[in-house]
């Protein structure tokens, strides 16, 4: 009898790009090919797509992953930029801090190896064409030394996401794959995280 495969739970933006489902099967099918077996979102979200749009709809899927993530022995996550911005899928970040509460393993993926203060430089210039400003030193802790012309520190320097996002994937034994190729970054992330689960 064959050993059954560490279920692994899929998440990022991934559900609001176009022909999720689809994409959805392939990555199931990369989790396969290195030893895991991949647990979407939609695979728990059965009876909410028989719900009308709406807020009992958003909290019913909510909790539907939540079991998803209960239930999966580790986590693959997107952390590509969202929605044009710096930032990644805030849904994804929480996902991130819920299973970091967990204790399960983790493993991050992107297209995107800019630096963090880069991908908030480059949203500056191309949507306001405004550049970054040094920071003045206040005395307080800082983990950057540019701001944004609304006073915020671009912080986060030398990490792929916000710290928190870097630090909990990192803090489970993960780490953040880059490539270019979108199935071939998560393919990195899925390789490294089948290998420390022992497949």
């Amino acid at each position: 009898m064959q050993a059954k495969l560490p279920s692994v739970y899929l998440a990022g933006d991934l559900v609001f790009r176009p022909n999720a489902l689809a994409l959805f099967d392939r990555l199931k099918v990369i989790c396969a090919e290195v030893g895991l077996e991949g647990v979407a979102p939609f695979d728990g979200q059965a009876e909410a797509k028989l719900m009308p749009p709406g807020r009992d709809t958003i909290l019913a899927f909510v909790r539907a992953d939540r079991e998803l993530m209960d239930q999966c022995e580790a986590g693959l996550f997107c952390v590509d930029p969202f929605r044009r911005s710096a930032d990644m899928d805030p849904g994804t970040a929480v996902e991130i801090g819920y299973m970091h509460g967990l204790g399960k393993p983790m493993e991050g993926y992107t297209v995107d190896g800019r630096l963090y203060p880069e991908k908030v430089e480059a949203y500056w210039r191309d949507a306001w064409r405004e550049p970054l400003r040094a920071r003045s030193e206040d005395g307080a802790p800082a983990s950057g030394s540019m701001e944004d012309p609304d006073g915020m520190l671009a912080h986060s320097e030398g990490l792929y996401q916000n710290g928190m996002i870097d630090g909990f994937i990192g803090f489970s034994g993960g780490e953040i794959s880059v490539d270019a190729d979108f199935y071939e970054a998560f393919r990195k992330a899925a390789k490294r995280l089948s290998e420390r689960l022992g497949r």
